[in-house]
């Protein structure tokens, strides 16, 4: 796979992450970047694909070796890297960094992991033109642990894809994940910081109820122990085409993480005009606001009170699909795509 290009690329865009089989919050926010700042400015930019099998950690050196090499061949002024990394030797980096969650609690990940993080992290933020993030507490939290000026931190919130939508297909995704009963959905990877083992209060509340709690999400090595409690179904990594009507066909979204840099999945459940209890920690309640439920992640019987509301209170829930829906429509890939030009190129630009 090789450069996506018209005219010579004032912006090349890194797509190692949005090459990857499985789609995270990092890895849609590759996707969404690649396909829609071409489409949104003609000629502007390119998009550099790895070469195939090169997406995971295996792709580390040709995203710090080969592709700046093309950047420059191209000619092209900035390299936008929207997943926390980017090449050391180019002078022209923006790079995304979602959180800096590798750096406040390296006891979630494994040792590798960590020590990566620990080493490029910092680096990269120190060295790149202009780091954007997701949300303030992650810009906060990237200042604190980097030393880099908060002033050169830009926050540009994620969006929600037009597919998450209550008329998405329900019946299809529940066909598909065999989920012939009633259930609340969580969608998480099972990594500590998603705090799952929490909702065996909830699933053993539901169950007596006739309702399943389901989990959605993949497990990767980097992310350490924390999966599901007995209760809680796994249903490993969803096919994105099956995601949509998975959301749309629950009666309740729970994410009990104890630190998001900013909760994409919250936005999506509430697209799709599901109820969201959230956590009330880190961009939580910042990506929230009053649309949601926020507990605090460390009590289960808290977690369990609010799924049960957000559940079985037909007033809790009309009111939060309500609000859901409205603070879903103010985010949009789109207008992030619209923000993330204006800030590389436009009038707001800052590099």
């Amino acid at each position: 796979m090789g450069v996506r290009c018209r005219a010579v690329p004032e912006v090349l865009v890194n797509a190692r992450a949005a090459a990857r089989r499985q789609l995270s919050g990092v890895e849609r926010w590759a996707a969404e970047l690649a396909a829609r700042l071409p489409a949104l400015a003609p000629g502007r930019y390119a998009v550099a694909w790895p070469p195939r099998g090169m997406a995971y950690q295996a792709g580390q050196a040709w995203e710090q070796l080969v592709l700046p090499a093309r950047a420059r061949r191209l000619g092209a002024r900035l390299l936008l890297n929207p997943a926390n990394l980017a090449p050391l030797r180019f002078d022209g980096n923006v790079v995304v960094i979602h959180d800096a969650v590798a750096l406040t609690h390296p006891e979630w990940f494994s040792g590798a992991y960590a020590a990566w993080h620990r080493r490029m992290l910092p680096a990269v933020a120190r060295r790149a033109r202009l780091v954007l993030t997701v949300s303030a507490f992650s810009r906060d939290e990237i200042a604190a642990t980097t030393g880099i000026d908060p002033g050169r931190i830009v926050v540009v919130p994620g969006g929600v894809d037009e597919r998450f939508s209550p008329a998405a297909d329900a019946a299809a995704a529940r066909a598909a994940l065999d989920l012939p009963r009633p259930y609340v959905l969580t969608v998480a990877g099972e990594g500590v910081r998603k705090n799952l083992p929490v909702l065996g209060a909830a699933a053993r509340a539901l169950a007596e109820r006739g309702i399943d709690l389901v989990a959605a999400g993949s497990s990767r090595a980097h992310h350490g122990p924390g999966g599901a409690p007995d209760g809680v179904r796994r249903l490993g990594y969803v096919p994105d085409a099956l995601l949509p009507g998975l959301y749309a066909g629950a009666r309740a979204f729970v994410l009990p993480s104890l630190h998001e840099g900013f909760g994409l999945p919250c936005l999506e459940a509430m697209a799709s005009g599901v109820p969201v209890v959230a956590s009330d920690r880190g961009a939580l309640p910042e990506t929230c606001g009053d649309a949601a439920l926020l507990v605090e992640p460390r009590r289960p019987d808290l977690v369990a009170e609010a799924v049960l509301a957000a559940c079985l209170d037909e007033a809790v829930a009309v009111r939060l699909r309500a609000a859901g829906r409205a603070r879903a429509a103010r985010f949009g890939w789109d207008a992030t795509a619209r923000a993330v030009d204006a800030v590389l190129t436009g009038p707001d630009r800052r590099v």
